[in-house]
């Protein structure tokens, strides 16, 4: 199957064309042409997995030549593309059955399906690729599918507004990427991945422009992952269906941009400058999107913010040299978000509403919902023996061991906050008293539909990441590895301090919303100003407002006063003068050309009258005149000689 591994690409495309065009013949039956598209996408995935085990492989075709450019197609199939083709069909598929039940009865029903199939196609088709080219043709129809499914219920103005959101501000990583892309075909006349690599390693590229690619390359990453400062689409692309969502902060549109990086880290690790950028970046993004999800009562922007910390986690993790830890995370991420969010949407689907604040107490109306959520947030909150423990363990080794002990510190203070905001979000949503009794007598739990991809979700989320662990002999490290990979020695002290922080935000959870030991109201009183920058997200969106959009609303006014009044004033003003010139003219030519013109006419004409009464018509007249002409003629010579 490894050497046929592009028909996973091709068959949810399949499934994509099959309901576009017998949407309306189908009707809702279109779910379980996606669903079965992507069943036979999972099991070739576990097929591919399996002989993916025992080696590698890469083809590549010539598919178009222009002048001396030469365009590749082709596919591998090495470690990382074999778990990324797992994650992803595993995800969609358990995000195509439980929609089943949550859109059931949307007006566009065949369209959500149509688009999701096309989104897990070009997720796909992007992780097979060998060479930047088609990833960028595949990055590009996802940034399209994200569109789409963001701003499904375009009805909404705040659905429309998002999914434009999203398109414009990833197309500004986009353009990063593809002059990253430009840069390094002209300098190694090669789109190929592996190519490029061995090039820059041979020291065929200055280290200067080696740098500056990357850095392009990584601006993509930064747009499709969420990374500050271009986070700012994801919270808002909480507009779409939340099965929606769930696939792209999961295993499609997120995932591609901490993607892009591992598949390019040969670039990223000849230059050391770019991979503390990515490391930077990374952590601050962790520790600043954390801070926000802990004031956020939306559940899915809290769920969202989270995302964007996780990402930054990632990042971190590959930026601090652990090609392996940002990967693992980003599987384990992967499986316990997706449940995340699919209880999110469970819960929502259950009260018709997204605000924390109005629910409490569910658990008892939502016992599967509730457990499979607390299983998630375990994981996401690095709760030992849950996916999530492992995987950040590893990307907190790497911090701690790089130059830089900052980013450790980031790492630690991100992992107690995503405990604390977790803690708090299940408290509010399944404990207490219930605050809306209205909703609360409603609530029921959702059908095995969309129970039972919870139920699997959860699983997965529990033991994910036990390939991680010292039980398993660090499984997933021996086989996801760059290079010849490397030996981290496990770390007490860096274990230690990370349970420590993830049971403080625990505890720190419980105690406020919990048992109220500390009042929430007293707090925010006392923090008053921080709680409202952080409540306004440190006011970003506002800035890129004012700077950007009104900004540029305040540029087209002054080019559009510039072009009223200067440019058409100054059009305005030939042309008038223009118009006068042509008026002078006119009279000048009537009065002083054509004066001069009849008068040379007149006195012609006069000349000629004259002239023509010389004309007697008798011989003896013209003797006597050339007679008298002789004689003058001889007088005059006579005078002037003598």
């Amino acid at each position: 199957m490894i050497e046929q591994a592009w028909i996973i690409a091709i068959i949810p495309i399949v499934a994509w064309l099959i309901i576009f065009l017998f949407a309306k013949a189908l009707k809702e039956k279109v779910a379980y042409v996606g669903i079965l598209a992507m069943g036979i996408s999972l099991l070739l995935s576990v097929l591919t997995f399996s002989e993916a085990l025992g080696g590698t492989v890469e083809k590549s075709f010539p598919w178009a030549v222009v002048g001396d450019i030469k365009i590749p197609v082709g596919f591998q199939v090495d470690p990382l593309t074999a778990v990324m083709l797992l994650v992803i069909t595993i995800v969609s598929l358990m995000v195509q059955i439980y929609s089943v039940g949550y859109m059931h009865g949307d007006v566009r029903y065949a369209k959500y399906y149509a688009i999701v199939s096309l989104f897990s196609a070009a997720m796909l088709g992007l992780v097979l690729a060998n060479n930047f080219f088609w990833l960028v043709l595949s990055w590009e129809i996802m940034g399209l599918s994200s569109y789409l499914l963001i701003s499904h219920w375009y009805e909404k103005p705040e659905a429309a507004a998002a999914g434009m959101k999203a398109f414009i501000t990833t197309r500004i990583g986009d353009i990063g990427l593809l002059l990253g892309t430009i840069m390094l075909f002209v300098y190694t006349h090669s789109f190929e991945f592996n190519v490029i690599a061995e090039k820059i390693h041979a020291g065929e590229i200055n280290q200067g422009i080696v740098t500056v690619a990357a850095l392009l390359v990584f601006a993509g990453g930064v747009g499709k992952s969420a990374q500050f400062p271009l986070h700012v689409w994801l919270p808002d692309a909480m507009a779409g269906p939340t099965p929606g969502s769930a696939l792209i902060h999961a295993a499609t549109m997120v995932a591609a941009g901490v993607y892009l990086v591992a598949r390019a880290y040969g670039i990223f690790v000849a230059t050391p400058y770019a991979l503390f950028w990515v490391a930077l970046i990374g952590g601050f993004t962790a520790l600043f999107a954390a801070t926000i999800a802990t004031v956020m009562t939306d559940i899915k922007k809290v769920l969202a913010y989270s995302t964007v910390s996780q990402l930054g986690y990632m990042m971190l993790g590959l930026g601090a040299g652990s090609y392996t830890a940002g990967i693992f995370h980003l599987m384990t991420h992967a499986f316990f978000k997706s449940l995340l969010f699919l209880g999110s949407g469970s819960v929502i689907h259950a009260v018709h509403s997204q605000e924390m604040h109005e629910m409490g107490g569910l658990r008892k109306k939502l016992p599967i919902t509730y457990w499979t959520f607390l299983i998630g947030t375990a994981a996401l909150a690095g709760i030992p023996p849950f996916s999530g423990f492992w995987s950040k363990d590893e990307i907190l080794l790497a911090a701690y061991r790089s130059p830089y002990p900052v980013l450790f510190w980031m790492g630690v203070a991100t992992a107690g906050l995503t405990a604390y905001y977790m803690t708090r979000a299940v408290i509010l949503t399944f404990f207490g008293q219930p605050r809306d009794h209205h909703k609360y007598e409603h609530a029921h739990e959702s059908p095995p539909v969309m129970t039972v991809p919870l139920v699997i979700l959860a699983t997965l989320a529990a033991v994910s990441g036990l390939p991680g662990s010292p039980f398993l002999h660090n499984a997933f490290g021996e086989f996801v590895k760059f290079g010849h990979g490397h030996e981290a020695e496990p770390s007490s002290f860096v274990m230690i301090i990370a349970i420590s922080a993830a049971l403080l935000g625990v505890l720190a959870g419980v105690a406020i919303y919990g048992y109220k030991v500390i009042s929430r109201e007293k707090a925010i009183r006392s923090w008053r100003p921080l709680y409202l920058v952080l409540k306004n997200k440190y006011y970003v969106d506002e800035f890129y407002m004012a700077i950007f959009v009104r900004g540029t609303v305040l540029l087209a006014e002054i080019v559009g006063f510039f072009d009223r009044y200067i440019i058409d004033g100054l059009v305005n003003l030939v042309g008038w003068l223009g118009m006068q010139l042509s008026f002078l003219s006119g009279l000048f030519d009537k009065y002083v050309i054509d004066g001069m013109v009849n008068g040379v006419a007149a006195i012609t004409m006069a000349l000629g009258n004259s002239a023509r009464r010389l004309q007697t018509g008798f011989v003896q007249s013209y003797a006597i005149t050339l007679f008298a002409g002789v004689v003058i003629g001889l007088i005059l010579i006579q005078l002037i000689g003598g």
